[in-house]
């Protein structure tokens, strides 16, 4: 997420509308504030924070405004307790997501092998191609970081199937041929016959 936001943006993407505030309601202190920003976090970018240093310094502060609550007490959101799993439950489904999984984690990686490698292989364009895919379908998508492990499994998947392809479509003897060429020692004969190769230099003077 970016970290510079004029007041126009904060205004139009971090405020609580009416909903937002009923959810924050029956909280307080570092809890109520915590929340409110993981809420408007994840409405933004459809996942979690990793971590408090990624919600913007401006976001926090007119946050913490609305709710009436320090902006220090962010400092104090406990990323460990069993309140942020179920304020992270209760902002899933207020959005209608759900977590992912295991399952969804391998059809995520073998999604863009099969279907998206074989026209785009940056790798950052398949990693947003990933993350929009698990909004479109509601599924709260992994961490930046599992993203792109995810991403270059798919990459490697695809590379080495479509070498095996490849390979299954050479003939016998393009295949015996190639396989010489890895088998060998890297030297090759020129025409000549005697391993030089052509244009290596090496003129012989006149006798």
């Amino acid at each position: 997420m970016r970290q510079d936001w004029e007041p126009e943006d904060l205004i139009e993407v971090w405020t609580l509308l009416e909903d937002d505030m009923k959810r924050v309601r029956n909280k307080s202190g570092a809890t109520r504030l915590g929340f409110a920003l993981l809420l408007k976090f994840f409405e933004v970018e459809a996942r979690f924070p990793e971590s408090a240093r990624e919600v913007p310094a401006t976001a926090v502060e007119y946050v913490a405004r609305q709710v009436k609550v320090p902006a220090g007490a962010w400092a104090e959101y406990d990323w460990q307790s069993k309140a942020i799993q179920r304020h992270r439950g209760e902002i899933r489904a207020a959005y209608g997501f759900r977590a992912n999984t295991e399952e969804d984690q391998d059809r995520l990686a073998a999604w863009p092998a099969t279907e998206l490698c074989p026209v785009e292989l940056s790798r950052d364009r398949l990693a947003a191609a990933v993350v929009a895919r698990c909004r479109n379908d509601h599924v709260e998508p992994p961490a930046p970081g599992q993203v792109r492990r995810l991403v270059g499994k798919a990459v490697k998947d695809f590379e080495k199937r479509f070498c095996r392809s490849t390979l299954d479509r050479l003939g016998h003897a393009t295949r015996s041929r190639l396989e010489d060429l890895i088998a060998g020692d890297g030297t090759e004969q020129g025409a000549d016959g005697n391993g030089r190769r052509p244009g290596a230099g090496g003129r012989t003077s006149p006798s």
